[in-house]
């Protein structure tokens, strides 16, 4: 059989929930030699991407890390560490990545419970002061800016009514980290996880997280194993501590990538970022009103670096958004759920958030619609 041809993939704007554009720096990166995951020089990079991760998380926790595996990969790695069989687990359910964490939480044997709220809208701290009266929990859980729906959700209100409850809590920051503030330590989230490939401008791959004291205490003190063992924090952190006890291999090259990426979020300025996602926000809200393209959230809650529209009626979403392919080679994204064929998604994360991506985008539908 002969062998396949050589990769040739297009040249895209990706514009879609992510990835998002790699800036040419990161993918130089990528290209470096690559070590041995206990060479003297990769262990240095490592101790650096724990450093900038703290400060992109805005933490003083020791345990900041990027686990090897997408999003979904930190995700699984809060639940299966923190989450024992019979926990009760309270959790935020207003898009597809709330009602992601419910099947995990399921998975790991936890009681779940639910707050929930329309698509498309934010989640109430009122209800969860309700829910927190009921019962005890160990874990509550909530999604910071919902990919499937472009809501950016309020912290401040659910976070203070977690603590005074006394759970542990866990945020989703996949597609707001480097994008619009998080603050792990202001707001005392114990777990949080994130991922490359959106706001840090990074290809996916790898998943930071960070676990406050109090959550390497739960972890410590577990009745019993971690239910993954490619996931276990109590082995992985003995790698990445000072003990470099060997796990498993580490992805070389997506470290490497991690590691420019966050340089370069850095090198902006954390606050710079927010504003600049914002910015480009607010510009791709004008002009998709020029052409009659309205938000399909309200404000004050829009995740500035996930933008959903709504489709007017009468336009063929698929068709739109292939010929978005074929003839501009700009890549956005579908709506899902209760929401397909009723919203676009369209990605202005890291690279990729800068106003010339707003106006190719604006011209090109112009024409198709």
């Amino acid at each position: 059989m002969p062998a396949a041809p050589k990769a040739n993939p297009p040249i895209r704007i990706l514009l879609g929930p992510g990835p998002s554009p790699v800036h040419p720096r990161v993918l130089e990166a990528m290209a470096l030699p690559v070590v041995g995951h206990l060479d003297p020089k990769f262990l240095e990079i490592m101790d650096q991407n724990m450093a900038m991760l703290r400060e992109v998380f805005r933490t003083n926790n020791r345990l900041a890390l990027p686990m090897s595996g997408t999003g979904s990969a930190g995700m699984e790695t809060c639940f299966v560490n923190l989450v024992e069989p019979g926990d009760n687990v309270l959790i935020g359910v207003n898009g597809v990545f709330g009602t992601r964490m419910v099947d995990v939480a399921q998975r790991c044997g936890a009681q779940v419970d639910t707050v929930e709220a329309e698509w498309g809208t934010a989640l109430d701290a009122q209800k969860f002061k309700a829910a927190l009266a009921q019962k005890k929990y160990q874990l509550v859980a909530i999604v910071h800016a919902e990919t499937s729906t472009g809501v950016l959700q309020p912290l401040d209100d659910i976070a203070k009514l977690v603590r005074e409850s006394g759970p542990l809590f866990l945020v989703d920051t996949v597609t707001s980290l480097g994008g619009a503030p998080v603050g792990v330590d202001r707001l005392g989230i114990d777990a949080c996880y994130s991922g490359t490939q959106k706001c840090l401008g990074c290809p996916p791959g790898l998943s930071p997280v960070t676990f406050s004291e109090r959550a390497v205490e739960v972890l410590r003190h577990r009745k019993t194993r971690v239910q993954s063992w490619y996931l276990d924090l109590s082995m992985i952190e003995k790698y990445w501590g000072s003990e470099r006890v060997y796990h498993h291999t580490a992805p070389i090259s997506m470290n490497y990538a991690l590691h420019e990426a966050l340089r370069l979020v850095l090198e902006e300025g954390l606050e710079a970022s927010w504003k600049r996602h914002r910015q480009v926000h607010e510009t791709f809200v004008r002009e998709m009103r020029k052409l009659e393209l309205e938000p399909a959230v309200a404000e004050p809650i829009r995740a500035p670096m996930i933008n959903t529209v709504k489709i007017p009626e009468g336009v063929d979403d698929p068709n739109v958004r292939q010929r978005l392919y074929d003839d501009f080679n700009i890549e956005i994204g579908a709506g899902l759920g209760p929401l397909k064929g009723k919203v676009w998604r369209v990605g202005l994360m890291g690279h990729g958030a800068r106003v010339e991506n707003v106006e190719i985008l604006a011209q090109a539908l112009k024409q198709l619609i």
